[in-house]
């Protein structure tokens, strides 16, 4: 069994308006995933320095981050970083770009977990409906050109309220979204923001929501979890 997490930690900064990124820590104690992606975990401007210092997360965790920052403040790319349980081999991590009128990418890595290897995308896509059908377009595409196909998860958020929207449509043709519930705003959640979406090499064995209470005040959004098996021959390392 793998279980995979994705949360919008909003630079840190909680529904109190405190920022407290020792709160993230135990958020993603309580979750307990083998692979995390998250949103928001830079700064926007400026040095777009990281709000969760690699120190922080190795000290008070069980999680690696895998850099993606081009700047040395900066832990992730346009906000985007993984986590990997500690002794999770990680290998090939890129950095994607997305087009957009505003700043957004995509990280990718390649993990070794328990003898099966697999593939992570973590992304945070647009506000404008369009800006997100062609970033998730996008990411099937650098996927497919890859050479070596592998069982994959797609996760993070995809600012994506309606389910007919054109961006969920592109990433269906040939993944499965997985149904979690509404994830946004972590007070009175209402939209469904926050997705998990994985190639059909996986089956599915639970899902949901977050919805502890210090979760309710980390962030505006809750976390979302899956719980996937896959095949161990089919997905060999």
């Amino acid at each position: 069994m793998i279980k995979v997490a994705s949360y919008n930690i909003r630079k840190s900064i909680g529904t109190d308006r405190r920022r407290q990124p020792e709160r993230i820590m135990k958020i993603l104690a309580e979750i307990d995933a083998d692979i995390v992606a998250l949103q928001e975990v830079d700064r926007r401007f400026g040095e777009r320095a990281t709000t969760l210092s690699p120190d922080l997360i190795v000290d008070n965790t069980n999680y690696m981050p895998v850099r993606f920052g081009i700047r040395e403040q900066s832990l992730g790319w346009h906000g985007n970083v993984l986590l990997v349980k500690k002794g999770i081999e990680v290998r090939n991590p890129q950095r994607i770009e997305l087009p957009a009128f505003e700043p957004r990418g995509a990280v990718m890595a390649d993990v070794v977990i328990g003898g099966i290897a697999m593939r992570v995308v973590g992304m945070h896509l647009g506000l404008l409906g369009n800006s997100r059908m062609k970033q998730a377009d996008a990411i099937v595409a650098h996927l497919e050109k890859l050479e070596q196909h592998m069982p994959t998860v797609i996760m993070g958020d995809l600012n994506q309220w309606a389910e007919d929207g054109k961006c969920l449509i592109a990433f269906a043709r040939h993944h499965d979204v997985i149904p979690l519930g509404p994830s946004f705003h972590s007070r009175r959640p209402m939209l469904q923001l926050d997705r998990i979406i994985t190639s059909r090499d996986f089956k599915l064995e639970s899902a949901g929501v977050h919805r502890s209470a210090l979760a309710r005040t980390g962030s505006d959004h809750l976390p979302v979890w899956a719980s996937l098996s896959l095949d161990r021959a089919e997905a060999a390392a």
